[in-house]
């Protein structure tokens, strides 16, 4: 259960304006009005609470599970308990996602305004903004309505934050334009300095960089990720983008709508990533690649080349999926070949 210490639940909802969030259809023993507390994992739900079955693997737990509704698509209906009530759709996770962000909205006001916030006069606060301990909010810069910027976070000057956007304790975000409904997570860093140098025999010259980074509406980012500006072109992110923790986006790098990149992923500069793209964790590519729409990178993979769009790729260097798992064999192969 989600600790009320931490948690602020919403509800209760009856079943219909559930199945309204989820876009589902009611389906088992369920009453439209009958009212719902909380969301629960399947184990430990009883008749007031909403679970849901998205995994074959919790096939069993379903089948004894004791919640009042369930969120399951059409072809497990069949597998419910007598007495539990149901939320058929096709896409169960994604309808839990719309029923749990009803119970536990995100709140933009967690952080209350604080006098110790250092905001300059020259700064821009929209209506309903929410500014923690410590934050530092830079000349010239401009918050959208309805934000909120945790404790020791710090807006430099100018930077452009959208509405409804959460900035987490220790972020740090200089030299950007940030749209809509935009997640930072704790201690990111968005806006620093690119590592660029023209590099000589006795010194490396740094080159100044002077560009900015811009995140389109709609877009997450992960604790301790960085993302430096462009040098001259802008560092970009696309709309409805997921990064994860612990990545670092380089100098001009243009990512797409839609993508995912996953924890420890290093992108060098200058790559440019199409839409919907998904970067395993800890995969690595080098710089002034295109990544086409829709491919996928395994984890660990060192792209070194470009990828059309579609295709999946693994392995160091990265290569066509199935060309990376028949050499994984053969080697396997080999090995144990060798050892008997």
């Amino acid at each position: 259960m989600a600790d009320p210490r931490f948690y602020l639940v919403a509800g209760p909802f009856n079943l219909r304006k559930l199945a309204t969030a989820a876009e589902a259809e009611i389906g088992g023993s369920g009453e439209p009005e009958q009212a719902f507390l909380d969301v629960r994992p399947l184990a430990e739900a009883g008749p007031e609470h909403v679970s849901f079955l998205d995994n074959k693997l919790y096939v069993d737990e379903f089948i004894k599970s004791r919640a009042g509704v369930c969120i399951v698509h059409p072809d497990s209906a069949v597998k419910a308990p007598a007495g539990m009530a149901l939320l058929l759709t096709e896409e169960p996770y994604r309808g839990y996602a719309r029923v749990a962000d009803l119970f536990y909205p995100v709140l933009n006001n967690q952080f209350p305004t604080s006098n110790q916030a250092l905001i300059d006069p020259c700064a821009s606060i929209g209506e309903g903004c929410h500014i923690g301990v410590g934050a530092t909010i830079g000349a010239s810069a401009e918050i959208g309505k309805n934000c909120s910027i945790g404790p020791n976070a710090s807006i430099g000057k100018g930077c452009v934050i959208g509405d409804d956007c959460a900035v987490g304790p220790n972020a740090s975000l200089t030299y950007c334009i940030i749209g809509a409904r935009v997640i930072v997570h704790t201690g990111a860093s968005i806006g620093q300095d690119g590592f660029g140098f023209a590099l000589g025999p006795e010194e490396h010259l740094k080159v100044p960089q002077l560009g900015r980074v811009v995140i389109e509406d709609d877009v997450e980012i992960g604790a301790n990720t960085t993302i430096d500006r462009g040098t001259g072109p802008d560092t970009v992110i696309g709309a409805g983008t997921k990064i994860d923790n612990l990545v670092q986006i380089a100098h001009n790098v243009r990512v797409g709508k839609g993508c995912v990149i996953v924890s420890q992923v290093g992108i060098s500069g200058s790559t440019v990533i199409g839409d919907f793209v998904m970067i395993g964790g800890q995969a690595g590519l080098t710089g002034h690649l295109k990544i086409g729409n829709a491919a996928q990178i395994a984890a660990q993979s060192g792209v070194m080349r470009d990828i059309d769009p579609g295709v999946t790729v693994g392995g160091s260097p990265a290569k066509p999926m199935r060309d990376w798992l028949k050499e994984v064999a053969t080697i396997e192969r080999l090995v144990k070949k060798k050892e008997n």
